[in-house]
């Protein structure tokens, strides 16, 4: 207040100090004539008016006409005038520098309305982006009271829900700004302005139905923008409401779809062996009369679709775990080259002679794995690329250093991939269109590949070609110890 007090001080002595500099100017360094002294004075009190408001004006306006009077009117040097006509032009002039003043002070008052609303535009703009950004409700009723804060600058907002009877606060928790005058509002239904506590309220509406209230204090803003707020408000929860309802549906059909997926490929999986293993039990059965070597032949294959059958299951478990994050790595720092030899003394028989190109460098830095666990990833992509090509093709493995990770890459020149299905190969259960009725699998071989490469912090990718295809890459991390004691 004192503060207030002292620039006004200032305000005033300033308008009469430019009132005896214009005087001064024209008495001893520039003498005119009346009119132009006039002039002068009138765009002065116009250029205060527009700066300092209607009383500093007004007060430099009788200053001038004091000036104007003493010292440019005959008889000089007194506050009497000799001729008549110059009562008319001194009174005019007064006149016309209070009513200038005046005009030029509203002008003044609504550039500076017409300046907060727009800084208030911009808010409400700014306001209504943050909004959309979250689609939780929980997450977006949390956010609000303090974006509110944030955006229009008060000093704190609270959010009421009538159906939940909860308020969401942001900044310091003010008295005004309790329960009781939240529901009052809700009550009320209309917006509530305290400029002298600098506190607003306005109900928060879904259509003409009010929801809640929302309660600002530090700052007070327009009745318009009040409303504006709450609308906003009202549209962004209804919005966050309708994106969860459509995750949810999304969830559910995804769902649906992944369990679809899961029956067809197990259905197709464990039908095989299961077949095998009744049709060769029933044989066994019903011909008592067997040989030896036939009996053997259909046990042999009773054997190895029992171990199919087994490993299928253990997939299935193994893909729960990894989802789950049970599974727990035994890192140590191994050359690339033992993850290699490993996959394929694992994948021998399923190759069988099959050309593998091997384009490893010697010099390439250890890499930090769970060997067993790299291994099977590694495997999981040989056999796949084994299914998926013809028998006279070869598959290649590459591997580079690309910064802290090594890239390893397992070619094959199958049929490759269509584009659309390359953002699906790695889902769980999934199998190519054209391919899962004549290739055998589960669908599970690449995403517990995937999922062991991301256990240990590397990433999996795929790039292929219809008809040229396809290369399956993943990183892992080289020993950065071993780097370093390296150099």
């Amino acid at each position: 207040m004192r503060e207030n007090s002292v620039s006004r001080a200032l305000q005033f002595s300033a308008a009469f100090g430019i009132v005896l500099g214009i005087t001064i100017f024209y008495r001893k360094v520039l003498p005119v004539n009346a009119t132009t002294v006039a002039l002068t004075f009138l765009l002065a009190i116009l250029a205060v008016s527009t700066f300092w408001g209607i009383a500093v004006s007004v007060f430099m306006s009788i200053a001038a006409m004091l000036a104007f009077n003493y010292y440019f009117l005959p008889p000089i040097g007194t506050l009497t005038i000799a001729d008549p006509q110059n009562w008319v032009a001194l009174f005019a002039f007064l006149v016309v520098s209070v009513l200038a003043s005046q005009l030029s002070n509203r002008a003044r008052r609504q550039s500076e309305d017409l300046s907060a609303r727009r800084r208030e535009v911009e808010r409400l703009y700014s306001f209504s982006r943050g909004l959309l950004e979250s689609g939780n409700v929980i997450q977006l009723l949390n956010r609000i009271p303090a974006q509110i804060v944030d955006t229009f600058e008060v000093g704190a907002a609270a959010l009421f829900l009538a159906d939940k009877q909860k308020v969401y606060r942001s900044g310091p928790v003010m008295p005004l700004l309790d329960l009781e005058s939240l529901k009052a509002i809700v009550a009320r239904e209309e917006p509530v302005i305290d400029v002298a506590n600098s506190i607003c309220f306005v109900p928060v509406r879904m259509g003409v139905r009010p929801i809640g209230s929302l309660g600002i204090s530090g700052t007070i803003l327009s009745r318009q923008t009040l409303e504006a707020i709450g609308t906003l408000i009202a549209v962004a929860m209804e919005r966050a409401r309708a994106v969860e309802q459509l995750g949810q549906t999304e969830a559910a059909r995804e769902g649906e779809r992944l369990r679809t997926a899961l029956l067809d490929s197990v259905t197709h999986a464990l039908r095989t062996p299961l077949t095998s293993i009744k049709a060769s039990v029933t044989n066994l059965l019903s011909n008592p009369a067997l040989s030896d070597e036939q009996r053997s032949e259909l046990l042999t294959i009773i054997n190895e679709e029992s171990d199919r059958l087994n490993r299928l299951v253990g997939e299935a478990a193994e893909m729960a775990q990894l989802d789950a994050g049970e599974v727990v790595l035994k890192l140590e720092p191994r050359p690339l080259s033992d993850v290699i030899d490993a996959a394929l003394a694992q994948t021998k028989s399923v190759l069988g002679n099959r050309c593998v190109e091997l384009r490893v460098p010697g010099e390439l830095p250890r890499v930090r794995v769970d060997l067993a666990r790299a291994r099977e990833a590694l495997t999981h992509l040989l056999e796949n690329a084994n299914q998926y090509s013809p028998p006279n093709e070869p598959i290649t493995i590459t591997a580079e250093q690309n910064g802290d990770f090594v890239i390893t890459s397992v070619a094959d020149r199958g049929a490759g991939i269509d584009d659309p299905e390359q953002n699906l190969i790695f889902e769980k259960f999934y199998r190519g269109r054209d391919q899962r009725y004549r290739v055998e699998g589960t669908g599970m071989g690449l995403p517990i590949a995937k999922a062991i490469v991301e256990a240990h912090g590397g990433t999996m990718s795929l790039t292929s070609q219809r008809g040229h295809g396809s290369v399956f890459s993943f990183t892992l991390p080289i020993d950065r110890n071993r780097v370093v004691a390296g150099t």
